[in-house]
């Protein structure tokens, strides 16, 4: 009998593809004849995260609708709007062939959707198929490809309780609120390996600036506007920057401090030894980044993404500043403003080691160890636990791994 296949379908941001890798890692670990397929979108980020990893990778062409188009008008636009509408709908078609490809041949158990525009031919497919199918939603608000698609799938697991409003009624007794998955190597991080790995001194405690997978300009640039700051408290505190893409020596983005030792990365695969060193954390409110920081028991001062139309990740920052693990720093669009808004609410956390240890005891509690098992056991046999879907009845289902 052939081993049984999951297809893990969606991508295009590391917040698509990192909680997916948590289901994948405890899928494995749980069931290891199980076979994990990424139907990811050809975006480099994608190839970045995944190539490392031991499961097998389907790019889709499937692309978003064209940046500008939503909501606008075609009158004005009426040459680019045609053209971004054709080559987005030739991408969707062939992504449609490839994904009724792809289950036909593979047979997949299950189908987990990851959100975002990569998710849809083969969630569709699968769903009508007659496959099992579910989707991640870690985000306090659905996105558009998952009110779409949350229609046909199974289950839909949330991190927030609340995000079960943001889904028509009839898709409400669908949501299983299991917690956003992190990946178990995140919690184990040494400190002392990471300091070494980092080039970090072990007698001050470390500031972490997290912009995401592809990093954040504006986070980085309202970090470079402390540099004086960061100076001053040089001698107990040092920066570790994941920065994202870096610009030449001009870059408006570097922190140039003098006595504040910073390192700075453009990318990290071992976040695991970030947040071992991390004593704070500077970062956006993306749904896996929130997940995250609980987990690693990591305080943070969250400068939610602004340019949202839903503002979703002021929305997942909130329970954080609720329980006392984080505070909000909305962000003005402007680093000097930005700058003096984090005077205001960062630099104080750093001089009150008390204020860093209660955040940190709030960050603990936070904490869903179990979402990537909840997940990984509703692919191979269709439970969920009760108490997380309040609204749903019948959960008991046949046990598909045999």
């Amino acid at each position: 009998m052939p081993d049984p296949v999951y297809i893990f379908a969606g991508g295009g941001t590391g917040g698509h593809l990192y909680p997916a890798l948590a289901v994948a890692e405890e899928l494995v670990r749980q069931w290891p004849d199980a076979r994990v397929v990424f139907a990811c979108s050809n975006r480099p980020i994608d190839r970045r995260i995944l190539d490392d990893e031991p499961y097998g990778i389907v790019p889709q062409p499937v692309r978003p609708l064209p940046r500008g188009l939503r909501g606008r008008s075609p009158i004005p636009f009426l040459r680019d709007w045609s053209l971004g509408w054709m080559a987005f709908t030739a991408a969707y078609v062939w992504s449609m062939e490839l994904a009724w490809e792809l289950v036909g041949d593979l047979k997949p158990q299950a189908v987990l959707g990851l959100g975002g525009f990569a998710a849809g031919p083969v969630v569709r497919r699968a769903s009508g198929a007659g496959v099992p199918t579910g989707l991640l939603n870690p985000d306090a608000v659905a996105g558009r490809a998952n009110r779409l698609l949350a229609g046909r799938v199974d289950v839909v697991f949330t991190q927030f309780d609340s995000t079960a409003e943001r889904f028509a009624s009839a898709v409400r007794r669908k949501v299983c609120c299991s917690g956003c998955p992190v990946r178990s190597s995140l919690p184990g991080g040494d400190r002392q390996e990471a300091l070494r790995h980092f080039d970090l001194r072990p007698d001050r405690r470390t500031l972490l600036i997290l912009g995401g997978s592809l990093g954040a300009a504006s986070v980085n640039r309202a970090a470079a506007g402390l540099a004086d700051d960061l100076d001053a408290l040089g001698e107990a505190w040092q920066v570790l920057q994941v920065a994202g893409p870096v610009g030449g020596a001009a870059d408006d983005t570097v922190i140039r401090a003098s006595r504040a030792l910073v390192r700075r990365v453009e990318y990290c695969r071992r976040m695991d030894l970030a947040y071992a060193a991390a004593d704070i954390a500077l970062c956006r409110a993306g749904a896996s980044t929130v997940a995250e920081l609980a987990a690693t028991s990591t305080p943070a001062v969250l400068m939610p993404y602004p340019y949202h139309a839903d503002g979703h990740q002021t929305l997942n920052a909130g329970p954080l500043a609720d329980a006392g693990a984080g505070v909000i720093c909305p962000d003005a669009k402007e680093p000097a403003a930005n700058a003096e808004s984090l005077r205001r609410s960062l630099l104080p956390i750093l001089r009150d080691a008390a204020a860093l240890e209660a955040m940190r005891a709030a960050a603990a509690a936070m904490a869903k160890p179990r979402a990537a098992a909840t997940v990984a056991r509703w692919l191979v046999t269709g439970e969920i636990p009760r108490r997380a879907c309040p609204n749903a009845g019948g959960n008991e289902k046949p046990d598909r791994a045999g």
